[in-house]
């Protein structure tokens, strides 16, 4: 029974029990669930002698063929290493598909599931903790001290260093999504590409502020009672890749740090001191906004929300082809219930 936290999840996917043969990664943070299951899938497949092969599969790779996924990781690799197979859950590949595999043991390949955000009781993630050759490993958005470890890796391996105090700067604006970090500290890099020190300036210059990028306004919207802007930035999120439940994810992530504000506030501290107490540090630009939305939101209204989102998420995991329409219906409710006082 494998059961990884958070702060866990470095050292373990470092050194894999050999026993192991199927990983799940869940949790809110999709950019760190797909950063994870291609790091641990490239790392297994260089460690056979030839190397493994990977392989990636969503609902619509099963269309035509229901059983591949269970062919793929019971058949015995003839010239190569094993398979490893990345498979992300929908409305195929879920808990009914991966249960026998899990439970019958001796498969032959690796199977890393990305999931998404698993409550405890959670069929799937109940699954993959009592099982003895499969593990699930949690991923949450990062705290400071994760993002600077992050940040600061990723600038020294372009030959940068960078002060403390600007290194702050940079945090302020990460957090929202471990891809979306990523890619800004990535962008960083090439703009202070010749130099050897990276300048607060620079941040400024080059650096968005990655929690409030596209997704987060999403929910920002709705939770001011803008109806209209909130469904308008969802579709045009989805039209440009996103899936309707990376929305929900976002929408879900937003109402929780509203819930810990409001939690903070209520427990007699200022609305300011709640504000700087939030780790990673909410960028000055959104703090307006959210001071706003607390006049509004207390308490009730929040754990209702937060119920609403948690139903439609359950609802898009088991119907699938209604995604976007129960994502629209929820963000109609949320502006509709931040349009009123508290």
């Amino acid at each position: 029974m494998v059961a990884v936290k958070h702060h866990q999840a470095e050292p373990f996917l470092k050194a894999i029990d050999p026993k192991l043969c199927a990983v799940l990664f869940y949790g809110p943070d999709a950019g760190l669930i797909t950063e994870r299951g291609q790091m641990l899938s490239k790392a297994l497949a260089k460690k056979d002698n030839p190397p493994g092969e990977v392989l990636s599969f969503e609902d619509a790779d099963l269309d035509g063929d229901p059983d591949r996924l269970s062919v793929e990781l019971q058949t015995m690799p003839m010239f190569g290493g094993r398979k490893i197979i990345r498979a992300r859950t929908g409305r195929r590949i879920t808990t009914a598909l991966l249960k026998p595999l899990i439970e019958a043991g001796g498969l032959q390949g690796f199977l890393i599931v990305e999931g998404g955000d698993l409550r405890p009781d959670e069929a799937l993630r109940v699954l993959f903790e009592k099982s003895p050759i499969a593990a699930a490993v949690a991923c949450f958005g990062d705290e400071s001290d994760g993002l600077e470890a992050l940040a600061t890796r990723i600038l020294r391996s372009h030959g940068l260093s960078i002060a403390p105090d600007v290194l702050a700067v940079l945090v302020s604006r990460l957090g929202a999504d471990r891809a979306l970090s990523r890619g800004e500290v990535e962008k960083l890099a090439l703009y202070v590409a010749g130099r050897k020190t990276v300048e607060a300036d620079d941040i400024e210059q080059s650096v968005g502020d990655a929690s409030d990028l596209r997704l987060d306004k999403i929910p920002e919207a709705a939770a001011s009672g803008d109806a209209a802007r909130a469904v308008t930035d969802a579709d045009r999120a989805i039209a440009s890749g996103e899936g309707a439940q990376a929305v929900l994810l976002a929408v879900q992530r937003y109402f929780l740090r509203l819930h810990r504000l409001r939690a903070t506030i209520d427990q007699g501290r200022s609305a300011e001191d709640a504000m700087r107490s939030m780790r990673p540090p909410i960028h000055f630009k959104a703090q307006p906004v959210l001071m706003g939305q607390l006049r509004v939101w207390n308490a009730a209204k929040l754990n209702a929300a937060l119920s609403e989102i948690a139903s439609t998420i359950k609802a898009c995991r088991q119907t699938g082809s209604l995604d976007e329409t129960l994502t629209e219906r929820l963000l109609l409710r949320i502006a509709f219930m931040g349009r009123g006082r508290a």
